[in-house]
């Protein structure tokens, strides 16, 4: 076991492998640690390939070391900033003149249900 690394360090490591569950990273000659595919970036890696190779310099953070395997469990995504929350754009709302005409007057249940599956028709056509 390495002295020389602590939990909660940041540093530069290269990647040594590449599997489907994460990445293999080299921080010196003796030690390497697994970066899971959870850790790579912000957001959901279906493909770790996309995102990192064989070689890679990347800085990580070293989240856990277990002395009795000798495992270092580190992290990329630790190292960045999180994206700000993009927000979704609003539904505009239908003009006032169609929301008054929709709406005047008393229709009964059994009247407006033709309306109301011609309108989820439509809004499910728009979807698609």
């Amino acid at each position: 076991m390495s002295d020389k690394f602590q939990e909660g360090q940041v540093l530069e490591g290269k990647v040594t492998g590449i599997q489907p569950y994460g990445a293999f990273v080299a921080l010196d000659e003796k030690v390497q640690g697994l970066v899971h595919i959870s850790e790579v970036t912000h957001g959901y890696v279906k493909d770790i390939n996309e995102h990192l190779s064989e070689g890679d310099e990347v800085q990580v953070k070293i989240l856990n070391i277990d002395e009795k395997s000798n495992k270092y469990s580190l992290s990329i995504r630790a190292t960045q900033e999180a994206p700000k929350a993009a927000s979704r754009p609003r539904k505009q709302a239908a003009p006032k003149q169609q929301q008054e005409e929709s709406t005047a007057g008393f229709n009964t249940l059994k009247d407006k249900l033709e309306d109301w599956i011609k309108q989820s028709d439509d809004r499910e056509k728009f979807r698609k």
